[in-house]
């Protein structure tokens, strides 16, 4: 009986290991994700004054705008990351990184509330500035890129929010699965 008790003592660190290593690689792939967008946004503002203001002659105060929204998303961003940023987070206690994957779940789904309205002023003024360049040429080309430029956004946007969503779950769901066992 002894033997039989240490060899699943045994088999469930192994399973306790897995499952904290594989929980920690989708924590990462979220952080990496996270990064790739932080970077993209204090990347648009320079590019965005090149594309809008130099090439396209939009206004100042729309460039300033945009560079508010990507500043805005990046302290968004950053802030929800620091959340996975900490290198012994699946080496913790259980119930804290529990709470921190909900906090993190639930600050990703409520960043909607804000980065969905910013994305329609930003589309409208952008709309708006484009008329204002070709008034009497509704559908000109940069209308119709800014057009298909939203919505492959949108799309992209969606996608990702909704795999970090469900990243966020298994990861929750798992802990879970280790609690529940304990």
């Amino acid at each position: 009986m002894n033997t039989l008790k240490n060899k699943l003592d045994k088999q469930t660190i192994l399973s306790d290991r897995f499952i904290r290593q594989s929980m920690n690689k989708t924590a990462s792939n979220i952080s990496r994700r996270y990064y790739f967008i932080m970077a993209v946004c204090l990347l648009m503002i320079p590019y965005s004054y090149w594309a809008f203001v130099m090439l396209n002659s939009f206004s100042i105060p729309f460039w300033i705008f945009t560079c508010i929204t990507m500043l805005v998303s990046f302290g968004g961003t950053f802030y929800n990351s620091r959340k996975l940023s900490d290198s012994n987070l699946m080496t913790n206690n259980l119930v804290d990184v529990q709470r921190r994957m909900a906090s993190a779940k639930k600050f990703d789904a409520n960043w909607l509330l804000i980065g969905i309205p910013l994305a329609v002023v930003f589309l409208g003024w952008f709309m708006y500035e484009s008329y204002l360049l070709h008034p009497n040429a509704f559908f000109n080309g940069l209308f119709w890129a800014g057009c298909i430029g939203g919505v492959i956004g949108a799309i992209w946007g969606f996608s990702l929010h909704i795999k970090t969503q469900r990243q966020y779950q298994e990861i929750l769901d798992q802990i879970e699965d280790i609690t529940a066992e304990n």
